[in-house]
Order: C-alpha cells, then structure tokens, then sequence
C-alpha cells in the first residue's frame, strides 16, 4: 500500500508541475498524449484507493462536485474597489496628491483585467478554500470551482500560508468556444466575457466551470507571508515576482515607474496592445508600489487613496461603409445597419454596425461610401461614430429611408414619439420570428433553448405562425429540424410545456406591448389580476397606477382592442397557457420603497433581488435618481453607484437589505 500511496503522490506531483508550466508559463515539457496518459493512471489508482483521495489533486481539476448553494464567507481583509479615472489630467491629480504626501513615490503600472476579484487562501502551502469579493467584506466560497482553472496552484512548492487576490477571466479563445456551442444548441449568446466570466464562476456544478476554460491573474498578497525566512519585500512589483516564483499566473505589461511621462507612456503601451491580447482589458491601474507608503496615504471607505484605474475610452477605428441595410424588429421599427469593410476592433473583426435610426444618418451625414468610424458601445456593440468627411471623393450616396417593409413589401409609418419606421403589417414574417423571440426570451415565459436559429426553422417548416403555435409542437416535429436529435427535441417541449405555468406577469411582457416592459407588465397584472379583466383596462385606470404614463396606457389600450390580440389571447388559453396572476398579494416592508440594485451580489441575481423588493411591497428602479431610497450595490458597482454617493442616497449591502426583511 505505501508504493500505491507513493506512486500516487508522484503522478500528482509531476501533473501539478507540467500543468505549471503550460499554464503560467507556456512551455510544453511532454505531449499531451504523455499528459493525458499519466492523468488517467492517476484517475485509476484514485478510484481504486479512495483512502488517498485529496481535494487538491490535478484530478480535480475537471470538476464533478455539484453544491446546493454557495457558503458565505467573511474576508480577513477587505477586498475593496479601486477609484476610476477617465483622462490624464484626473490621473495628473491622483499623482499630485500622493506626491503631496509621500516624497519620490514610484509607481506599479499594470493592465486591469475584465474579469471577477477572487481571494485565494493557502495553508501551509495547500490550497484552502477561495471566494469571490462579493460586498467587499463577504463573498461567496467557490472553492470547488476555482480548484478547475488549471494556472491556480492547488499546492505551492513551500510551506506558506497567505491570501492573495487575483480577477477570473475568460480569455477570449475561450468566450468564441463557447458562443459557438451555444449558437448551435439555440441557446442564448453570452454577452460578453467577463460576464460570461462571473456566470461560470457560480455555477454549482463545478464540471461544468471546468469546461468554461477560465483563467486567473493574480494581483496582490491580502495577508500573510511569501518566504519561510524572511519578511516580505517592500515593493509590490516584487511581491509578484515572488508569487511568479511561487507558481501563480501574474500579471504581464507591469513597470515600475517614478514620473508622469513614463506613466502615460506605459499606459498608452498597453492600450495599444488591447486588440492583441488573448483576454479583455478595460484600463490600467496605477498603484504606489511601497507597501508601507500606502499606509501613510490611507484608505477610503471603499477606495484605497494609494490607487486609481485609469479607463481607457472606447477603442477606435476607420473602415469603408460599403452599404446600409435594414433589420426589422418584433414591434415592425425597422433599425438600418452599417455593412462595413471588415476591421478588427476590440479584439474582434467587425463587418457590421448599428446605426440606430434613420434621424441618426442624418443628423450625422453619414453616406454610403464614406469612410467612418466605428466603436463598440460598452466594449460590446459596433457602432458608427461619425465620417470622416475629408476623404470623400464626391462618390458617395445619400441614403434614402425606405417606403415599403424590406420584409413583407408592406407600407411604412413614421413613429415620431420614437425617431423611427415601422412597419404596418401584422403579418410581417420579420416581426412574426423577432416576437416569438421575445414571447421565448428569459424575462418573458423562459422557453430554454428556444433560439432565434430554431424559430427561424420552425417558421421556414411552417410549423410555427405566432407564439400560440409553439404549443402545438410535438417532438417529431422538432426532430425534423437541422441538428436536432431526440434529446433536444424532447427538452425543448418539456421547456416550452413548463412555461405555461410562467403567469400573467411574464405573459403580458411576452406579448410584446410596445412601451411594456417587466416592471409595467408585473403593475399591470397586480391590478387586473386576470388576462380576461386586461381587455376591458381603459386609459384613465392605466395612468392611476404607479409607472404607467399615458403614452403607455394607450399603447396597452390599443393592444387589447385589437381582434387579432384576443385571438392569439384565445387561442394561448385554449393551448393550456395559465393567464392569472402567480404573484403572492405584496408585503408592507419595503412599502412606499424604491430600490436600484448595481453589481453582483453575493448570494442572489438582480433579478432575485428585484422579485423580492416587489414582493414586500417596493419598487425595483433602473436608474438612480433623488427619488431613490436605497441603492443595493454589489461586486463591481459601476456608475449607479457613484451617482447615489454624488446624490447621497443611501447605499446597502445585500446583507443589510436581508435584515430589512426580517430574514
């Protein structure tokens, strides 16, 4: 049993070094054949001896443990957020002031990654648990889950004992694996990769994580010690070296710095790499590197002084507008669309872009042929900027607003409430595949795997005219359709069954009223109670409640009056389609209460959070305003967060708000 225990222990060993390797320091040292052989060995002897099972064996890397939730967990040290800076002269000013206070202070300039602020905890040098940042004071233990990145060292080649800090990311090889997986199942596209980041991190079934390819920079020693006989250097910049050492993936592209010029030239360095790297940035971060100088410096409530982000703008490209076509929507707008030049922006090569409206090509002369420039909104949405006009050859087309639907050849209305077109044509095919998307999508009734790919099949099959139809299907039909099996075809009908039971708060969303969303749609359904008692709603009842102005009221009102409306309303019914509210009668706590809810909270999504101020009475706001009673920021609080601090609105924690209701 003690060679067992000992040919073990060297597989392990030699797994956890090879993995070291290639993941922190992109050396091949055997095949992967070599690699995958002595894993599965390493697999066998684990089975077949269970009394040598350990939680930090390379094994575990692949995941497998599921977990009914996720255990809270107190950080020793806060983990706080840093103060963003969004030109030179705001840095210039965070420069002055550390200047002002320390003399010759040098700087650690290095990128800030896109990802989610984890904490690693090692004891005598075995992996113990890690968590996310969550508030800021507690996060959640996600341990099983960070045990599958492979650049995390689950054991160190020294007895210490610290916690450090690192951001979880997606790398974007990994982020394009993955939408394209889901793409082919119909599955909704993730959004971007550092959300698909945070949403891999909390699964509760750590296979799946392990198949998501994460990875891991680290930043920052928390606590504790980096040597066994010494004290810990001074400088930051060296503690990375050391954690470096130490097998941990730390960041590239850091300098030390001691003046502005180099700063600024450092930044601008890695901003121009943007593009080229294999994960996302968002900007720099700019730290005083001595460590017992920042103590001099301070600390924020929630910011450090000692440190800044600074946020790069949205990145910028020229290209050639080759042509403007049209997409139209599930409400009939018809949105025009650049079809560009391919460039690469952002990490990506980007052939299209919004235009948003047709007030917007106008207002912004932008014609075919011309030279424009293009952004991504967000870091996630192409659009055009402007022209360049100064390289126009007298070639270039006025674009003319169309007159008649590209889709159905029907006429068109102007929408002056909302700068737009649209379509007139209840039967418009566009409208028919874009409405039954929405009818599917999470907010609305959640028909899981029901994609914009399968509707269009089910359309071109003639299996499907409106979202009444989708309860009709059987799973023969779903079979027939390209690259759906038996198993897919049986989920999406048990999905599509489930969603009856959704309620009349998401039915009323799903329908599409325009001006309706989640909010009005759940206001709407408290008051009526009944699909039924919606039809006889009248406009003077709508503007009495709360969020419905008259613009909407009319909408709802001209919606319902429609015959082709209480057909379709019929016909849901007749399908088995619940149409009362599901809604619990609301609490008195949050009474009179409006909520914005900002960043990941620890424990709950913003909609959870949104569902249970609803349910005790408050109202759940998306935008922060001197109305607002409380902001529930979480983990990477953005600009709502700095405007409830700008308005002094009280801002809570999800454990504050919990105690508010009692639980």
């Amino acid at each position: 049993m003690e060679n067992i225990k000992r040919e073990i222990e060297e597989l392990r060993a030699k797994l956890s070094h090879y993995a070291k390797m290639y993941y922190v320091y992109d050396v091949s040292e055997i095949s992967d054949f070599e690699y995958d052989a002595m894993f599965r060995k390493l697999q066998e002897l684990e089975a077949a001896h269970p009394e040598f099972d350990d939680a930090n064996s390379p094994t575990k890397r692949v995941g497998g443990r599921v977990l009914d939730k996720f255990e809270k967990v107190t950080h020793t040290v806060q983990m706080g957020s840093l103060t963003d800076v969004f030109s030179f002269d705001e840095l210039n000013d965070f420069l002055f002031r550390t200047k002002d206070i320390v003399e010759e202070p040098i700087y650690s300039v290095e990128p800030k990654i896109d990802g989610l602020s984890v904490a690693l905890t090692y004891e005598k040098g075995e992996f113990v648990f890690g968590a996310t940042r969550g508030d800021g004071f507690v996060g959640e233990d996600v341990s099983e889950n960070l045990r599958t990145i492979n650049s995390i060292p689950l054991k160190l080649p020294e007895p210490l004992t610290f916690c450090v800090r690192g951001e979880v990311y997606m790398p974007r090889e990994s982020f394009y694996k993955q939408n394209e997986q889901r793409e082919a199942l119909g599955q909704p596209l993730l959004a971007n990769p550092r959300n698909a980041a945070a949403g891999s991190l909390r699964q509760l079934d750590s296979s799946v994580a392990a198949s998501r390819g994460l990875d891991i920079f680290i930043f920052n020693l928390q606590s504790g010690n980096l040597y066994t006989d010494r004290e810990n250097p001074d400088s930051h910049f060296e503690m990375l070296d050391r954690l470096s050492e130490l097998g941990f993936h730390v960041f590239p592209h850091r300098i030390r710095a001691n003046g502005y010029d180099e700063i600024i030239s450092h930044i601008e360095s890695i901003g121009t790499l943007r593009g080229e790297l294999a994960f996302d940035i968002d900007g720099a971060v700019i730290k005083l590197d001595s460590i017992s100088k920042r103590s001099v410096v301070g600390e924020g409530t929630t910011t450090p002084k000692w440190a800044v982000a600074y946020k790069y703008p949205p990145e910028q490209k020229q290209t050639k507008l080759i042509d403007i076509f049209i997409q139209v929507g599930r409400t009939g707008v018809l949105t025009p669309n650049a079809l560009l030049e391919p460039v690469r922006l952002a990490g990506t090569t980007v052939s299209k872009a919004t235009l948003h409206n047709m007030d917007i090509i106008r207002e912004k002369d932008i014609r075919i042929g011309d030279t424009v420039i293009v952004q991504k909104a967000g870091d996630i949405i192409p659009e055009i900027v402007g022209s360049v006009k100064e390289k126009r050859s007298g070639s270039e087309i006025v674009y003319v607003a169309p007159t008649i639907c590209p889709a159905c050849n029907s006429a068109v209305e102007r929408d002056e409430s909302q700068s737009a077109i649209r379509c007139v044509n209840e039967l418009c095919p566009a409208k028919r595949s874009r409405s039954i998307a929405h009818f599917a999508s999470k907010g609305a009734m959640n028909i899981d795997g029901l994609g914009q790919q399968i509707i269009d099949m089910l359309i071109a099959n003639n299996l499907v005219n409106d979202v009444a139809d989708l309860y009709s299907l059987k799973t023969e039909d779903i079979e027939k359709l390209d690259r759906m099996g038996e198993k897919s075809a049986k989920n999406l009908i048990s999905a599509i069954e489930n969603s009856k039971s959704a309620g009349l708060e998401r039915l009323i969303y799903a329908l599409g009223i325009r001006q309706v969303g989640e909010v009005a749609a759940a206001t709407i359904a408290a008051k009526y109670k009944t699909l039924a008692a919606c039809f006889g709603a009248t406009v003077e009842e709508l503007c009495d409640i709360d969020d419905i102005g008259e613009i909407t009221a009319r909408s709802i009102v001209e919606f319902f009056a429609r015959p082709e409306s209480r057909k379709l309303c019929d016909e849901l019914v007749a399908r088995g389609v619940f149409t009362e509210s599901t809604a619990a009668p609301a609490g008195e706590k949050l009474a009179g209460l409006t909520f914005v809810i900002t960043g990941t909270l620890p424990t709950m999504k913003r909609d959870e959070a949104a569902e249970l101020i609803k349910k005790n009475g408050g109202k759940a706001s998306s935008s922060v305003s001197k109305k607002t009673s409380y902001v529930l920021a979480g983990e990477e609080a953005g600009s709502k967060l700095t405007k409830a601090n700008e308005l002094g609105i009280p801002v809570i924690t999800e454990e504050q708000f919990l105690n508010m209701l009692g639980k």
